[in-house]
């Protein structure tokens, strides 16, 4: 059976996040680079005050990701694939080998002050469940304009669209999606407006320092976040890590990618269970496991019992 690891992105954070990881020495030599690199302890980012900010959550999620790849590298367990969603793409790619830890911890934190620079306040995200994407296009279609813009942004289920733009404008649309009958609409916890054209200019900048950084070909298949294709040219993941800031996250194509190549087992690295929900939905014939819902030591065994059989 095929494994497949999944890296989640903003929004799966929750304060001390950080705690939740196993004990072990891989974990501590992560949390130990993490600080050092970036000149703070690790476990300041993760505080709830923290947490207010886009560049301490991203910061935060790339360490957990790792730090959990790492005790299970350490218990011989080895995905045939991975995938990331938004910021989780720099912890896929540092899993494959294509990115040095260090290397993605200094970008993550640059995506995190760019991000939070170019829209400081304002703006944000929301989700839709439950309805088509052609009728939740129509009502971003009114109620944007050059004032306070909205976008559609990630198609994460056939039912499940992200929006992305000026936060007026986001009620609008939620409103009356939950009106014509969306079975939830509501904001996200995240205050920037990710996915979209704004962050077009953090897109160019980003792909302009991922230039002066070396990149390795993926010793693990990667799959895209923009596209949803599978990556081994280290410069076209670049590329997707760069632009995915700025375009929408293809998640349920880059998911049904992983079944369509043999992935049986789909485990979500922490924090959150996000990614393992929409997976259970989506392959009902799967297994599917979490590190926050079924704990580590559960997802180490189960990993390592498949890849003996």
């Amino acid at each position: 059976m095929k494994i497949a690891f999944l890296f989640p992105g903003q929004g799966s954070q929750k304060p001390g996040l950080l705690h939740e990881l196993p004990s072990c020495e891989a974990v501590d030599k992560v949390l130990e680079t993490a600080s050092a690199t970036l000149d703070v302890n690790a476990y300041n980012l993760h505080l709830e005050e923290s947490l207010s900010s886009t560049k301490n959550v991203q910061l935060s999620l790339l360490i957990a990701g790792i730090a959990a790849y790492k005790a299970f590298e350490a218990e011989g367990v080895k995905p045939h694939f991975v995938a990331g969603h938004s910021v989780g793409a720099f912890s896929a790619a540092v899993a494959t080998g294509a990115i040095a830890f260090k290397d993605a911890l200094r970008m993550v934190s640059l995506r995190g002050e760019l991000m939070e620079r170019a829209y400081p306040d304002g703006y944000g995200m929301g989700v839709v469940l439950g309805m088509e994407t052609r009728r939740l296009q129509r009502l971003v279609d009114f109620y944007s304009d050059n004032d306070n813009p909205v976008f559609i942004a990630n198609q994460n289920a056939p039912d499940q669209v992200t929006i992305s733009g000026s936060l007026p404008s986001i009620q609008r649309v939620l409103e009356d999606a939950r009106q014509e009958g969306a079975r939830c609409a509501s904001l996200l916890n995240v205050n920037i407006p990710s996915h979209c054209p704004l962050l077009q200019s953090v897109s160019k900048s980003l792909a302009e320092a991922l230039q002066g950084i070396s990149f390795s070909r993926p010793k693990i298949p990667y799959i895209g976040n923009r596209r949803a294709r599978v990556l081994y040219d280290p410069d076209e993941i670049k590329l997707d890590l760069a632009e995915s800031v700025s375009t929408p996250v293809q998640w349920h194509d880059a998911s049904t990618v992983l079944y369509e190549k043999g992935v049986r087992l789909f485990i979500e690295m922490p924090p959150g269970t996000v990614l393992a929900d929409l997976a259970e939905k989506a392959f009902p014939d799967a297994r599917i496991f979490s590190v926050t819902g079924n704990g580590f030591d559960d997802c180490a065994y189960i990993a390592t019992q498949e890849q003996v059989n």
